[in-house]
């Protein structure tokens, strides 16, 4: 496995783990869970686009 293929699961690792943490930060009551599930959706807004960067990266390599 070369370094830009490990980098893409990274990536979509990283993905995972905002979207399970927006998600269960939802679950909570507040405005504070509420704050911090907004947060974790921007993150993970973020982390697809580095992943669909490194993605295209690899195709086009």
């Amino acid at each position: 496995m070369d370094l830009l293929t490990l980098a893409v699961f990274l990536a979509l690792g990283a993905v995972l783990w905002s979207l399970v943490s927006g998600v269960s930060a939802m679950t909570v009551d507040g405005q504070v869970a509420h704050h911090d599930s907004t947060q974790w959706m921007i993150r993970r807004v973020a982390f697809q686009a580095a992943a669909l960067a490194l993605v295209l990266l690899a195709v086009l390599s």
